[in-house]
């Protein structure tokens, strides 16, 4: 009996492939309420950037980057940007090897390629020996990615989760630790063991990977560097820009290039 032609994400978990790809033009504001999925999720954007949230914290996708998702992670996801996706749902079970965790990982130009190659791979008609071979190479090159640091850990502690909520909606807040822990009700020293308890990151790790990643999202918006810089809390734009290279290794221009 053909394979009809699947309308949404859920169609494609019932089609007895290794993998299934998909597209889909999302306009900026764009929400995909929460939900999971039975196979990995590799989700990429050729345009734009999208948010992804979790229980488990936020990580951010821009262009070059990708995130896998292991199988049955409740998320959502927005969309900074118009964005146009190219994903991808592996049968992680019958596939050894692939990251155990959820993560961001570079897009070589290869990886690229086969992303958009197999969303062309027909559905109603057994897979090609050519498509097969598509399929395990797309696959070989999830394997041999890098992860790259894109995520924010959410504590779960009622009292951090407050102030981090405060630190993601206000980057550019001056509060220090001693200050943000009188507001909360704890003291300094026990704040900086729960960070690091729940989150495996210091206070001031977690507010700079809070600042650098809202600084991802205004630059995919086309925001100037000088005014992201001042939006996420740095003095100045080479300050900010000395921080993004550090961290990631190249200038805020460079990585979406």
């Amino acid at each position: 009996m053909p394979i009809q032609d699947p309308k949404d994400h859920h169609d494609f978990h019932n089609l007895p492939r290794l993998l299934v790809a998909m597209e889909k033009t999302c306009p900026a504001g764009t929400s995909i309420g929460w939900h999971s999925h039975p196979r990995g999720q590799l989700l990429y954007a050729i345009k734009g950037v999208m948010i992804v949230q979790s229980d488990a914290g936020t990580w951010v996708v821009p262009p070059s980057r990708a995130l896998w998702m292991v199988a049955g992670i409740r998320h959502s996801v927005t969309m900074s940007g118009e964005v146009e996706i190219r994903t991808a749902y592996i049968d992680a079970s019958a596939t050894p090897n692939l990251p155990r965790q959820t993560c961001v990982i570079n897009v070589s130009p290869l990886l690229r390629e086969l992303l958009v190659e197999a969303v062309r791979i027909p559905l109603h008609s057994a897979i090609s020996p050519r498509d097969e071979r598509l399929v395990g190479l797309l696959i070989d090159e999830v394997k041999a990615s890098s992860a790259v640091p894109l995520h924010l850990p959410m504590p779960s502690d009622p009292r951090l989760t407050t102030l981090c909520q405060s630190l993601i909606e206000q980057p550019a807040g001056r509060s220090s630790a001693k200050e943000w822990a009188e507001a909360i009700g704890m003291g300094e020293r026990t704040l900086h063991r729960l960070f690091s308890q729940e989150t495996g990151m210091t206070f001031s790790q977690w507010r700079e990977q809070a600042r650098l990643l809202s600084a991802l999202r205004e630059l995919a918006e086309g925001r100037k560097g000088i005014e992201v810089a001042l939006n996420c809390g740095y003095s100045s734009q080479s300050a900010f820009s000395a921080m993004f290279r550090r961290h990631f290794g190249v200038s805020p221009s460079g990585f979406y290039r």
